[in-house]
């Protein structure tokens, strides 16, 4: 039960099989989370998502990638992850801008750190296992937290 159940959960309900950019569907598809999360829960709600895409991450890693070969694409839970990283200490009730805006400027940055993979980025890939699937996108997400942070300072 556990071996189907983790590939399903890791790609996100097959959301990782959409065509073309699987990530970034992942990514798009964690923005309805962190919208809803921001809005109507604690400060730490956000924090606490990403926790939770954290761990689901490495424990369905081993078996997706038994499944699917070594990082493989249809496995975005990791995006979720780094995709609320960018939003941590984001606020998202009164963000000066736009939400819907704020959202999509993240998303954006998070995308843009994930595919290009700099500043030590591409070098935390090469940890074992789910670490590796997973710090990657969260250092993709803090350094996209890092140019929201930036922006929101000079708005």
């Amino acid at each position: 039960m556990m071996q189907k159940l983790k590939p399903i959960l890791g790609s996100f309900f097959y959301a990782g099989f959409l065509p073309n950019a699987p990530g970034t569907w992942g990514s798009f598809f964690a923005l309805f989370f962190i919208y809803f999360i921001g809005l109507y829960s604690p400060w730490y709600g956000i924090a606490l998502f990403t926790l939770f895409c954290s761990w689901l991450t490495v424990w369905v890693s081993e078996e997706c990638e038994r499944v699917w070969g070594g990082d493989p694409s249809p496995l975005v839970m990791d995006e979720f992850a780094g995709q609320g990283m960018a939003f941590i200490g984001i606020n998202l009730v009164n963000p000066g801008i736009n939400i819907f805006l704020l959202l999509f400027l993240g998303f954006v940055f998070f995308r843009f750190f994930d595919i290009k993979k700099p500043l030590g980025v591409n070098e935390l890939q090469q940890l074992p296992g789910g670490f590796g699937i997973l710090v990657d996108d969260l250092l993709a997400g803090f350094y996209a937290f890092l140019c929201l942070k930036i922006l929101l300072y000079f708005i």
